[in-house]
């Protein structure tokens, strides 16, 4: 019985065109996230074939592959929803987000430095690569962070609030290897109201998490 599936997508294939084309929209949520979702569930069906037959030869290699397709699978499902076609701008205390707005100019010193850190670490991010605005629960502060591989780089802990995805299906088809140009269209549509949701939920769920 599979543990994991595909969420549906919260609005129409060319929601977000133009700035993210109906034909990729289809290709990387019905065709790569769904392969993250496979490879979650299988590999959690070896892991289970691993214990009943304890055998270990293929472990290490088995958690990194969970590692890898569960982590695709959670960052993707929190990119779909942290776009919206009416999105972007900046967060604003007039759209109900003033609280995400303050922790912002708080932790980077202004939206626009924030803008430039998380652009520059989605641009330059190596392997199946993000730039991440993250909740992290020992200080409660937000931080950027770069993520290869679904889960490299990352504090161990933080909550991703806010994912741009920088791997080449998520924007060649009609960027080209214009990465750079692609993050910055990006902005257009984040959609702040998930971005504030997910910060409020992060500071409830995860202030405690290394208390005793």
């Amino acid at each position: 019985m599979a543990i994991y599936t595909l969420p549906e997508l919260p609005y129409d294939y060319s929601a977000l065109a133009p700035v993210i084309s109906p034909e990729i929209i289809e290709l990387h949520h019905d065709k790569h996230h769904a392969t993250y979702v496979k490879g979650a569930n299988d590999t959690l069906e070896q892991l289970a074939e691993a214990r009943d037959k304890d055998q270990w030869g293929a472990l290490n290699g088995l958690e990194k592959n969970l590692a890898f397709h569960l982590s695709g699978h959670i960052l993707h499902s929190i990119y779909w929803t942290n776009m919206t076609g009416d999105g972007g701008g900046e967060p604003l205390e007039k759209d109900g987000v003033g609280e995400l707005a303050d922790a912002i100019a708080e932790y980077f010193g202004s939206f626009d430095r924030f803008k430039a850190q998380l652009s520059k670490a989605a641009a330059t991010t190596q392997g199946s690569g993000w730039g991440v605005l993250a909740y992290e629960p020992v200080s409660g502060r937000l931080v950027v962070e770069q993520v290869y591989d679904h889960q490299g780089n990352v504090g161990q802990g933080s909550v991703p609030i806010l994912v741009f995805d920088a791997w080449e299906h998520a924007f060649y088809l009609q960027y080209k290897n214009q990465k750079v140009d692609f993050i910055e269209a990006m902005w257009r549509v984040v959609n702040w109201q998930d971005v504030a949701r997910r910060y409020t939920a992060a500071k409830e769920r995860a202030h405690n998490l290394l208390l005793t």
